[in-house]
């Protein structure tokens, strides 16, 4: 009787896979059309990234600029410790992002540099990790934050996108290696 209904089921399963497959995946976001020099190379689009999230407190950042240049299903991720010496990710689309870095940099001046870089390429996809310092104004000798932006970016044969972007800041556990700190 078990195995009568297992096969049962099993065989529900692959006769309503052909209909299942049939239903339309969900319609992708619109991309933004972005400014072709800020897509045109790696080095063009890792600057824009961060010319964009950079700047004064107050001052309205180009939302608009910043997703156009990530893929319609872009993601961004943080990585941090938990109370329980665990560690957790914060998955976000581009703009669960915004909405939670606005008030933010409404209050707060915000600027983050590239200060290193390791980039491996394949064909059209590129990771880049990318060491940051974070500062609240562009006089600051010292950064209050550092870290590492893992980066992967793909090529359509026009343009780069950035697929995804995560993020993991230094701690008082975790200081950045000496290998990621030269240029």
């Amino acid at each position: 009787m078990k195995q009568t209904l297992c096969a049962a089921l099993a065989a529900l399963s692959f006769a309503a896979a052909p209909a299942l497959a049939a239903d339309p995946a969900p319609a992708a976001p619109a991309a933004i059309q972005a400014t072709p020099a800020d897509v045109a190379s790696v080095d063009a689009i890792l600057a824009a990234l961060y010319g964009t999230i950079s700047g004064p407190a107050g001052q309205p950042r180009d939302w608009n600029r910043l997703r156009s240049l990530f893929m319609p299903e872009g993601r961004m991720a943080v990585v941090g410790p938990r109370p329980n010496n665990a560690f957790g990710i914060r998955l976000m689309s581009v703009d669960d992002y915004i909405a939670r870095v606005g008030p933010f940099f409404a209050k707060e001046g915000f600027y983050e540099s590239e200060a290193a870089r390791r980039t491996e390429q394949f064909g059209q996809l590129v990771h880049v990790f990318s060491t940051y310092e974070s500062r609240h104004a562009t006089s600051e000798a010292k950064p209050f934050q550092r870290g590492i932006n893992s980066i992967q970016l793909y090529h359509d044969g026009s343009r780069w996108y950035i697929v995804s972007l995560v993020w993991r800041g230094e701690d008082d556990k975790l200081s950045l290696p000496a290998a990621y700190l030269a240029k």
